[in-house]
């Protein structure tokens, strides 16, 4: 068993052109000053990294480390959320996901997923140079459109969007195994990897790869009403990161899962703070901690209705809280007898 690190948190949510969230300097200061002791930063923010230039110069990954060591923090991972979305879009997505990629490229599909497949072989590169074991990622989206199948999709279609999925992604995963990274696709619906059977599906067509790993957010679960508690012991071999995100789902007699075009505030699913949710946190760190899961509990902050200020300082104090730090003895040891082959062989009446 191994206790699991953390409190972290990821900084997407909290970058803003307004002090202290307009820097990395800064925004780690106060990640620090509420309880934080790490950091997962979003590839894509400026304000936080230059991603290309960490991949190729080792001294400017040192000097990001350096950076967020001298708040007394650590970086837990790199994220690559909107890159990775961009390695497989549908067309009929094209122009909503334009926003995740450079202004020059929009409206040039072809040329957008190149550019995401670099970046993604980029922060494989500036993981490496940075120290880190895992990194975090979303899987893009070929087949989304035909989830709820009306009409019936059409013999051999899952088939060939998760082979195309697969040969788009196979590079970038031999790309992060020789730079010694775990590349972990969070688990979420709107991607072709959203729950526990297309994820096995993912995993053979690319032959089982050791780098295919799982981010773990239980929110996305209690939104499919999928059992996140037996999901970590179908895949604790391959959860490498971990998202604490509280959500909570109460259908009505007019809404479930699909949540009627609803916003967030409105639908049966929604996203909470931790601890204000559905989530029974306590029993995940338990899984975890007794799997031996070797990373970091970080908090990723999206409610519709609290403060996101709130959310953060209180966020941290709760996963500390449910770290469970592990024990190096038995509770039952004074009441032990020391034994060897002889005594053993003895109480079993075979001597």
């Amino acid at each position: 068993m191994k206790t699991v690190k953390g409190p972290g948190i990821f900084l997407a949510q909290f970058m803003s052109d307004a002090a202290p969230f307009n820097t990395l300097e800064s925004i780690c200061t106060w990640a620090k000053s509420i309880g934080f002791s790490g950091v997962q930063i979003p590839t894509w923010d400026a304000r936080c990294i230059n991603l290309q230039l960490a991949a190729e110069s080792k001294t400017y990954a040192e000097e990001i480390k350096g950076v967020v060591a001298a708040a007394g923090l650590s970086i837990t991972e790199l994220s690559t959320h909107l890159q990775g979305q961009l390695v497989a879009v549908h067309p009929v997505y094209n122009e909503m996901y334009d926003s995740f990629a450079p202004p020059e490229l929009h409206g040039n599909p072809k040329a957008r997923t190149s550019w995401a497949v670099q970046q993604l072989k980029y922060a494989a590169k500036a993981s490496e140079h940075m120290g880190l074991t895992a990194h975090a990622t979303f899987s893009g989206s070929l087949l989304w459109h035909t989830l709820y199948p009306w009409p019936q999709r059409p013999a051999g279609l899952v088939e060939t969007g998760f082979t195309e999925l697969a040969n788009r992604w196979l590079p970038i995963l031999n790309e992060f195994d020789e730079c010694g990274i775990d590349l972990c696709y969070e688990i979420h619906p709107g991607e072709d990897l959203h729950d526990g059977t297309s994820y096995e599906r993912f995993l053979e067509h690319v032959n089982h790869h050791a780098r295919a790993c799982i981010l773990y957010d239980p929110s996305h679960f209690v939104l499919q009403c999928l059992d996140y508690l037996s999901f970590i012991d179908h895949f604790h071999d391959r959860i490498r990161m971990f998202h604490v995100k509280d959500a909570e789902f109460n259908p009505t007699g007019k809404q479930g899962v699909y949540g009627g075009y609803s916003n967030w505030t409105e639908r049966a699913g929604r996203f909470r703070s931790p601890g204000d949710g559905q989530v029974d946190f306590k029993s995940i760190f338990s899984k975890l901690t007794a799997y031996g899961f070797d990373g970091w509990a970080v908090m990723e902050w999206e409610c519709c209705l609290k403060h996101p200020e709130d959310g953060a300082r209180e966020g941290a104090a709760f996963i500390r809280d449910q770290i469970i730090r592990v024990t190096e003895k038995a509770f039952d040891d004074f009441a032990g007898a020391s034994g060897d082959d002889h005594y053993n062989r003895k109480l079993l009446g075979l001597i």
